[in-house]
């Protein structure tokens, strides 16, 4: 496999169509590719994500995290791996994760567009009762800045009427509850004001937001960081926007 005979970069987007696992620049692991970033070289000579596995020019693979990013800035992997010295950010790490929230909310607004979300309280709670439709919740979608009261009577539902599982074509799955973006980065995605609570329908569109949520999970979740999360409770306090979640009663 291309991963164990050329460690350190690939041979570029066309050639890694058939690859599954890449070595790690950070810790020398072999990891699947899902579990990794890809980084290139800009014209511009500055190292770059490349989120979506297509951009030109050979690349350097660093595990999902945070920390891991941080730690190749740090270390200077990446002037090794490319084998000369180049422009690397040391706002890399953060940046990086600013493209995964870029990435998240487009897919969301993607699948808005496609009809595969509803967003406000009671129409989340009239999605998660409708148990068994067409239009099946596929997760449920909170603020990380939310009103806990809402949060709780909304996941209360969602135990309650599918014992946190639901049936897909093929099988089941469990529902997961999203909490990785703020309420403006929802709005950003919506397309609306005070969005705080979102359900995510059945569909193609909602797959790719699925994954992508994952990938920013894991990206936060690595480094201990709990603040956001898929089937996890914020850390932080909600008392800061206890006077939004009846903003979004509509």
């Amino acid at each position: 496999m291309l991963a164990a005979v050329d460690p350190e970069l690939d041979l570029g987007p066309r050639t890694e169509k058939s690859a599954t696992r890449r070595m790690c620049a950070v810790s020398r692991e072999v990891r699947p590719i899902e579990e990794l970033i890809r980084f290139v070289v800009a014209p511009t000579g500055e190292v770059i994500a490349d989120l979506k596995r297509k951009l030109p020019g050979r690349g350097l693979w660093v595990t999902a995290s945070r920390q891991a990013v941080a730690e190749a800035v740090r270390r200077h992997h990446f002037s090794r791996g490319f084998k000369r010295d180049l422009r690397v950010s040391p706002s890399l790490a953060a940046d990086t994760e600013a493209l995964l929230v870029r990435s998240t909310t487009d897919a969301l607004g993607v699948a808005a567009k496609a009809g595969q979300v509803v967003a406000g309280f009671s129409k989340v709670e009239a999605a998660l009762k409708q148990r068994g439709s067409r239009n099946t919740v596929q997760a449920l979608i909170h603020a990380s800045d939310g009103a806990e009261d809402g949060i709780r009577k909304l996941d209360a539902l969602l135990g309650q009427n599918s014992g946190q599982n639901i049936e897909i074509p093929g099988g089941s799955m469990q529902i997961p509850v999203i909490t990785v973006l703020t309420s403006a980065e929802l709005d950003l995605a919506l397309t609306r004001s005070n969005v705080i609570h979102a359900a995510l329908l059945a569909g193609p569109a909602s797959k790719t937001f699925l994954s992508r949520s994952q990938t920013l999970v894991r990206y936060r979740m690595a480094d201990a960081d709990k603040t956001a999360g898929i089937g996890a409770r914020n850390s932080k306090p909600h008392s800061t926007s206890l006077s939004r979640d009846g903003d979004d009663l509509q």
